[in-house]
C-alpha cells in the first residue's frame, strides 16, 4: 500500500542520515586524535628538551611534559578503543578490554592532576618572595619527579575498579550492561566496590577542581594588585588560566553528556562516537594552547612549513 510504501521511503531515509551523521563523527573524531597525538608529541619533545638539557629547566618543564605524555597515551588508547566501536571484525576478550579500559580511566584521572599540578606549580612560581607559597616553591626537579610517581600510583589503585567490572561484551544482549566499545561492556558489580570507586573519584576530582580555581584566582589576584610581570611571565600566566578555563568547560560538558548517555543505557555507535569526541576535546586541544605561548616551538614550525613549501 502507499502507506507501507511511504513508510519504507522515510525509514530508509532516516537511516541514510544517520549513516551520514555516524562517518561525519567518526571523521571529525580521527582528525581530533590525530591532531591531538602530533601536537603532544611536539609539546612532549620540546620540554623533555628543556628538562634534560636545559641549565635552568622551568620549573614546569616536567609537568607539561607528563601532561603531552598522558594525553599521548589517553589518546592512543581511545583510538584503539574507537577502532572496535567502529566495526573492527576481531572482537576482545575480558583480558584486553580490562586492560584497556582501565589504562584510559587512569589516563584521564592523570589529565586532571596534572592540570592541577600545572596551575598550582605556576601560581607558586609567581607568588612574591615574602609570601606563604614561597616556600613551597620547588629548588628542586626530585619533588616533582615523587609528586608525578604518586600520581601514578593514586590514580592505578582508583581505576582498578575497572579491572573488576569491565568485561567482554556476551553474544546475548543483557540490560544490565553499559557497553564502552562493541566488545567491551561494564557489568554491575559488588555495591561497596562501586561506592568506594564512586567516593575516590568524586573526592580526587573535587579536591582538584577546587584546588584550580583557588590558583587561578590567586593569579589573577597578583596580576591585579601587584606590579606588572615581564612580558613573557604575563603570556605565560595567561595561557595558564586560559587552560583552566577550556579544562573546566569540557570537564562538565564531558560530565553532562556522560550523563545523557548513561540515561539511554543501551547507546548506539553514533552517541559512542560523540561522547569520545567530547570526553578527548581537551586532549586534544590543551597542547595547541601551551604551544601558542612557546615562541621557540612557533619559530621552528614556521621553519619547518618554509623549508617544505
Amino acid at each position: 500500500s502507499n502507506r507501507a510504501l511511504f513508510t519504507h521511503v522515510a525509514l530508509h531515509h532516516m537511516n541514510k542520515n544517520r549513516l551520514s551523521s555516524f562517518i561525519d563523527i567518526r571523521n571529525a573524531f580521527f582528525s581530533e586524535v590525530a591532531i591531538g597525538i602530533l601536537a603532544n608529541t611536539i609539546l612532549l619533545l620540546f620540554h623533555a628538551h628543556n628538562f634534560l638539557l636545559e641549565h635552568r629547566p622551568k620549573s614546569t618543564d616536567l609537568t607539561i611534559g607528563h601532561l603531552a605524555l598522558i594525553h599521548i597515551v589517553m589518546l592512543l588508547t581511545v583510538a584503539f578503543m574507537a577502532t572496535d566501536t567502529f566495526g573492527s571484525q576481531k572482537t576482545w576478550d575480558d583480558i584486553q578490554c580490562k586492560l584497556v579500559v582501565h589504562l584510559y580511566s587512569s589516563m584521564r584521572g592523570l589529565s586532571i592532576c596534572a592540570t592541577c599540578l600545572l596551575s598550582v606549580l605556576r601560581a607558586i612560581t609567581l607568588s612574591p618572595r615574602n609570601s606563604c607559597l614561597a616556600k613551597f616553591k620547588p629548588h628542586s626537579s626530585h619533588h616533582n619527579l615523587y609528586c608525578t610517581l604518586f600520581l601514578w600510583v593514586f590514580n592505578m589503585f582508583i581505576s582498578g575498579y575497572f579491572l573488576v567490572s569491565t568485561v567482554a561484551t556476551p553474544s546475548v544482549t543483557s540490560a544490565h550492561l553499559l557497553r564502552v566499545t562493541e566488545s567491551c561492556s561494564l557489568c554491575p558489580v559488588i555495591h561497596f566496590l562501586r561506592y568506594v570507586h564512586f567516593v575516590l573519584r568524586t573526592f580526587q576530582d573535587v579536591c582538584l577542581l577546587g584546588l584550580m580555581a583557588l590558583s587561578s584566582g590567586y593569579m589573577v589576584t597578583l596580576f591585579t594588585k601587584l606590579s606588572p610581570k615581564a612580558p613573557p611571565e604575563e603570556r605565560a600566566t595567561q595561557t595558564i588560566l586560559l587552560l583552566m578555563s577550556f579544562f573546566v568547560v569540557m570537564y562538565f560538558l564531558d560530565i553532562t553528556v556522560s550523563w545523557f548517555s548513561r540515561k539511554l543505557w543501551d547507546i548506539d555507535s553514533v552517541h559512542m562516537c560523540v561522547q569520545m569526541l567530547v570526553g578527548n576535546g581537551y586532549a586534544s586541544i590543551s597542547p595547541l594552547v601551551l604551544i601558542s605561548a612557546e615562541k621557540r616551538i612557533i619559530k621552528v614550525l614556521k621553519y619547518i612549513w618554509v623549508k617544505w613549501h
